[in-house]
């Protein structure tokens, strides 16, 4: 990437759209390669490194999709059939006799020579034989072999993340390994004077750090490893020694530290290695974004204050992550809402207002200031106002699902 100083006052801010596209453009530009074998059980919140094949027809075999009666239909004439067997499920049948029906249950394998099941609710059973009291058809209630997936068909994509329902569908085609990326290594700092670990006491002006806590649990959910490297002061030369010490991992992430102003050591420590990307994106909240490299480690500048460090993991560091581990779609998912809110003043920056969906509508927290986590606490999702909108009550506005960002 092209090293630059630091952003002009001048500097146009960069719209949101931009500044992810170019993350993502350098997270494929250092995609990690390692990958390790899994058994099933450890894989939750992984990435998939292969493709997913079938080795087997799922099912394997044609069986029922009720409790009920397995008939050849070109025997039933409409008159009651001879039960000649029961079949459970796990259990092998017997070749259907000629001019009977089987009492079958649900999943268990169909009989050779059946070609129908009917549920036990329309028929009429009495001294083994049964009666059926509604038309039949060829095929019904059965699920035929490969009905999920053919022997050799890709059942699931390099990138997939893999949570509970992939797991499930590989453990149905008899995986106890998958092929996983390794964790990304992340190194967590935080940069200020004013930051105090939660138990010590507080001196003038100093505050405790929630910054940390948030992003270590979020980088724990999204399967990477991380590496606490605690606060850093205000100081150049002990940012700059620290950095150095974390050369083996894959990301520095840190908070604070990251505008142009004097105490931005973080920035200062970058551009004397050479590679500095200073981004004031229109956001609100999180203008202030640092990307860079630190001796070849890449390195992002979150704001410090919680709410902005919140919204821009969320929607700029997350995403960058994903894809370097493969996965193809990191874009949250959004769905319109109708806003319970006036919002009267048309801003130049992007704005993501703490939310929640209070009966059929989207609600806001009173305070939006950048320093309010409990914003975020009361809220399940974040509302997207774009630049020089004014949405009113009942107007459709986007809704992100904190559900969406943290997993």
């Amino acid at each position: 990437m092209t090293a630059v100083a630091e952003a002009s006052p001048a500097r146009p801010l960069m719209p949101v759209e931009q500044a992810l596209e170019q993350l993502l453009a350098l997270a494929e530009a250092a995609p990690i390669r390692d990958t390790e074998r899994l058994p099933l059980a450890e894989a939750e919140g992984r990435v998939l490194a292969s493709d997913l094949v079938a080795a087997l027809d799922l099912p394997s075999w044609p069986n029922s999709a009720m409790d009920g009666y397995a008939l050849r239909l070109a025997d039933w004439q409409g008159e009651p059939l001879a039960v000649s067997q029961r079949i459970f499920a796990g259990h092998a049948p017997q070749p259907l006799q000629p001019g009977t029906c089987a009492r079958i249950f649900t999943g268990a394998p169909l009989p050779e020579g059946a070609d129908c099941v009917e549920m036990q609710e329309n028929t009429a059973a009495a001294e083994d034989r049964v009666r059926f009291l509604a038309p039949l058809k060829t095929g019904q209630n059965i699920r035929p072999q490969g009905q999920e997936a053919r022997k050799g068909e890709q059942v699931m994509s390099a990138g997939t993340r893999l949570g509970p329902i992939e797991l499930g569908l590989a453990a149905s085609l008899g995986h106890e390994r998958l092929e996983v990326v390794r964790k990304v290594r992340v190194a967590v700092l935080s940069t200020g004077d004013e930051l105090v670990e939660p138990g010590l006491p507080l001196g003038p002006g100093q505050i405790y750090n929630s910054n940390r806590r948030l992003l270590v649990s979020w980088l724990q959910r999204l399967g990477c490893a991380v590496l606490d490297a605690g606060i850093l002061p205000d100081d150049l030369a002990r940012t700059r020694a620290c950095l150095a010490r974390l050369g083996d991992v894959d990301l520095i992430l840190s908070t604070g530290g990251v505008s142009v102003g004097e105490a931005d050591y973080l920035g200062a420590a970058l551009r004397e290695a050479g590679e500095l990307a200073l981004w004031k994106l229109a956001i609100k909240p999180g203008k202030p974004l640092t990307f860079g490299h630190f001796q070849g480690v890449p390195v992002i500048g979150l704001p410090g204050n919680p709410a902005s460090t919140l919204v821009t993991f969320g929607l700029l560091a997350r995403p960058y992550l994903l894809r370097r581990q493969g996965v193809a779609e990191v874009t949250p998912l959004r769905f319109d809402v109708p806003a319970g809110f006036d919002w009267p003043r048309p801003g130049t920056r992007r704005e993501y207002l703490r939310a929640r969906i209070e009966q059929g509508q989207v609600r806001i927290y009173k305070n939006q200031s950048s320093g309010v986590l409990r914003s975020a606490a009361w809220a399940d999702g974040l509302v997207e106002v774009r630049e020089g909108s004014t949405p009113k009550q009942g107007d459709s506005v986007p809704f992100i699902p904190f559900s969406e960002l943290l997993g």
